[in-house]
């Protein structure tokens, strides 16, 4: 780590739980980012300031005028682009030693299945069950740790799930894909604009957490937020015997 880089992260390095190990850590890490909205905004650029040395961001989505009333990685200048490209526009200028690959198209099971492999850590900030079942499917196949999160109206959750652990349940044991489970959008029913900033900063030190290897994170946990009277409550998450896409894996760890 050169001079520049020691000034520039000092004050994570004064952390003795962090340290001069921990940002090595980070500086060494390659992470996938699947959204590049409300969620993946505070993501990238807090990921992007901490060091991470790899960062991939995916959306195919367009930053449209009403993205801006939440979604702080796109300035007004950047209606018309595509989200990943502005995303990664704006990490840059926040720390250009940052690598930032910008990937503007869906993420789909082939694309999912490169880059996950590619990836120490993958954190989904999409908007749609079918997407977040196909990260979830791609990080059981490939033993990676995945940081989801979700926010609506005032009411935001995320939950890590630690696929590299064999007593970690995946996002199908809680949201079972062929379950009753009503998907809310954004552009249906709103979105409180600080709430989307909570649930993204929170999910960027879960992965920041899971990278270092400090704290204990919230695998096996899932954390609710109602931002309107601003309570927290954590509900305990335990694997499902039966899952169709967890309960097969073996305790193989791949390299």
């Amino acid at each position: 780590m050169h001079d520049d880089q020691l000034l520039r992260y000092s004050r994570h390095i004064l952390l003795n739980e962090i340290g001069l190990a921990g940002q090595e850590k980070l500086l060494a890490a390659q992470v996938l980012l699947i959204g590049a909205g409300g969620l993946g905004s505070p993501i990238a650029l807090y990921l992007a300031a901490a060091g991470v040395g790899q960062l991939t961001i995916c959306d195919n989505d367009i930053v449209d005028l009403t993205n801006l009333q939440r979604q702080i990685a796109h300035q007004s200048n950047a209606i018309g682009q595509n989200k990943a490209e502005s995303a990664a526009h704006s990490s840059r200028a926040i720390n250009p030693t940052v690598r930032i690959t910008a990937l503007p198209q869906r993420a789909n099971a082939e694309f999912l299945a490169h880059q996950v492999a590619q990836s120490d850590l993958i954190i989904d900030a999409s908007d749609n069950f079918a997407t977040r079942h196909a990260i979830n499917r791609s990080c059981v196949a490939q033993r990676k740790p995945l940081v989801s999160g979700a926010a609506v109206r005032f009411d935001g959750q995320v939950s890590v799930f630690d696929l590299r652990l064999d007593s970690s349940p995946c996002y199908h044991c809680l949201f079972p894909e062929a379950g009753e489970v009503d998907e809310m959008r954004c552009a249906e029913n709103g979105v409180f604009a600080p709430l989307v900033g909570i649930i993204g900063c929170t999910q960027a030190a879960e992965a920041i957490k899971l990278i270092v290897g400090c704290g204990t994170s919230l695998n096996g946990k899932l954390l609710l937020l109602n931002s309107l009277d601003m309570t927290w409550r954590s509900v305990r998450l335990k694997r499902d015997p039966s899952c169709p896409v967890c309960a097969g894996r073996s305790s193989f760890m791949p390299t």
